[in-house]
């Protein structure tokens, strides 16, 4: 609901003559949604589309998802390296938390944070950087739900226009698309319930189910075949499946209070995080987990494996990479000085008196001392 909020406040003007603030800062990013909008929208009517049909606008949206997630390809590569070092100093960080374990002074507080900060930094990870993606995409699906909202404009001022490419005549455009012939993408199910529209209604309800399906599908993928049994093990690890059962209601109030396009985006956008997310769990799974299990079943299959720096090599290579590991780990133990095992009170003095006696028996000679 303080997503809902957000959103809601961020279409609206200064109409009281006051300084929009959200306005100001959606103003570029809503320039940017309306660029690719419209471009898509000038394409898909090059090649014969008819300009108000509301499927073209929908690919339109589905354009602009494209275009969205493609330029977060590389954050999304920059998620899974972090989340991989986040998994590599997880045993660190579990011992920094049993050292503090139980002390709740200012001072063990403090302690505790600059080394769990220190580790971060050696490691070049935080727990931020698994959410980059996200965070990212929220100012495009805002602006995005302002232009929507902004469209309803045109009904009262026949003027209106985008703060971009997307002009009077366009804005008119797409406020009168529409889907089967009833289902405009500026309508919310408030305003079909409202409106009496059964085709609105079963449309957004079909594609909010959908959506929520998707999102439930993408987590489990994650809980069930990519985490590791130490992963499985952790509170954050039961955060998760709780999260799996109740992230979904959010999606129900966006589909009752947010428009049909900004459905349409949402719905699209989480069927390429699971189509992404079926990709990296096949190919780039977490060490350890049945996911990771599974890939080496696939490949051992073929007369493949992975080596130690995780590239894919034939079995040939990958039994010669072993054996030379395993030739250089029994060489550095060979090498290495014997530890010298620990000697109680009692079997140290025993061993010092059969010393004294052994060297005292028999003078410099040989002969017995007198």
């Amino acid at each position: 609901m303080d997503l809902l909020s957000f959103a809601a406040s961020a279409t609206d003007s200064s109409g009281g003559g006051g300084f929009d603030l959200i306005g100001t800062i959606l103003w570029p990013l809503k320039w940017l949604v309306e660029l690719v909008l419209v471009g898509w929208h000038a394409l898909f009517t090059a090649v014969g589309m008819p300009p108000a049909d509301g499927f073209t606008w929908v690919l339109s949206i589905v354009g602009l998802v494209i275009v969205v997630r493609s330029a977060m390809i590389p954050l999304f590569v920059r998620q899974i390296k972090s989340q991989r070092k986040m998994m590599e100093i997880a045993p660190e960080l579990r011992k920094v938390q049993e050292k503090y374990k139980g002390k709740r002074d200012q001072l063990s507080r403090e302690a505790m944070s600059r080394e769990t900060m220190a580790l971060y930094k050696k490691h070049g990870t935080t727990p931020v950087s698994s959410c980059l993606p996200l965070l990212v995409q929220m100012p495009v699906f805002f602006a995005l739900f302002s232009v929507l909202n902004d469209v309803q404009k045109i009904g009262d001022d026949p003027n209106f226009s985008g703060v971009g490419l997307l002009n009077t005549e366009l804005t008119q455009e797409f406020y009168d698309a529409n889907l089967f012939g009833t289902v405009s993408l500026h309508e919310t199910l408030i305003d079909a319930i409202n409106a009496g529209n059964v085709t609105a209604i079963m449309t957004l309800v079909t594609l909010v189910v959908l959506m929520i399906a998707s999102q439930f599908f993408t987590q489990l993928q994650i809980i069930s075949k990519n985490l590791s049994p130490e992963a499985k093990t952790g509170q954050a690890y039961q955060m998760q499946k709780i999260m799996l059962y109740v992230l979904p209601f959010a999606f129900v109030f966006s589909g009752v209070f947010f428009p049909l396009g900004v459905v349409i985006y949402w719905f699209v956008s989480n069927l390429w995080t699971m189509g992404q997310q079926f990709l990296v769990i096949r190919e780039m799974p977490t060490p350890g987990s049945d996911a990771a299990k599974a890939r080496e079943e696939r490949l051992a299959r073929k007369g493949k494996a992975i080596d130690s720096s995780g590239k894919v090599v034939t079995m040939e290579k990958y039994e010669a990479e072993q054996q030379r590991l395993l030739e250089e780990a029994e060489r550095a133990k060979a090498t290495q000085p014997k530890r010298q095992q620990p000697v109680g009170k009692q079997r140290a003095k025993k061993q010092a008196q059969k010393q004294s006696g052994s060297s005292g028996g028999t003078g410099p000679s040989g002969n017995p001392k007198s």
